[in-house]
C-alpha cells in the first residue's frame, strides 16, 4: 500500500474519525471488513440516519447494501467515498461533521438539494456519487 494511503489511515485514527466510524457501524448493525487502500467498508447499515445509501466517517466507508451491490449499481461509489476520507483528514476529523453541515445547508437553501452546492460533495466528485451535475448559480 502506497504511504499516502497509510498516512491517512494513522491520520483518521489520531483525529478519531475512523474510531468514530467503527462505533457508527455497529450502532447500525453493519458488518466491517478490510477494504482498498486502507479503508474498511461497513455493509449493511439498518439506521435511518443518515439519508444515504452510503456514507462514509473517518475511513470507514458504510453502506446500507453489500458493497459490491452499491458497486455494481454505480462502479464509481467507492471513488467518491474515498475522497471523503481524504476530507475527514483535512478537517481533522469531527469538525468536518460541523462544516459538512453548513455545506450541505447553504447546498440546500441555494440549490433546493443537499449535494449540488455542496463544497464538498462537489470535490468528492457528484457523478461519481450518483448525483446529477447541474451547475450552481
Amino acid at each position: 500500500m502506497e504511504l499516502r494511503f497509510h498516512l491517512r489511515r494513522i491520520g483518521n485514527a489520531i483525529n478519531l474519525s475512523t474510531p468514530f466510524g467503527l462505533l457508527a457501524a455497529r450502532i447500525g448493525g453493519a458488518r466491517v471488513s478490510a477494504g482498498p487502500r486502507g479503508l474498511l467498508l461497513a455493509e449493511g447499515y439498518r439506521l435511518g440516519f443518515p439519508y444515504a445509501a452510503a456514507f462514509t466517517v473517518g475511513n470507514v466507508l458504510i453502506a446500507r447494501d453489500s458493497w459490491d451491490e452499491q458497486v455494481r449499481r454505480n462502479p464509481r461509489l467507492l471513488e467518491h467515498e474515498e475522497g471523503h476520507t481524504w476530507q475527514w483528514l483535512n478537517c481533522l476529523g469531527l469538525p468536518f461533521l460541523l462544516a459538512y453541515s453548513a455545506c450541505l445547508g447553504w447546498s440546500m437553501l441555494r440549490t433546493g438539494d443537499r449535494a449540488l452546492g455542496n463544497f464538498f460533495e462537489r470535490q468528492a466528485g457528484l457523478e461519481s456519487g450518483g448525483y446529477l451535475p447541474e451547475p450552481v448559480d
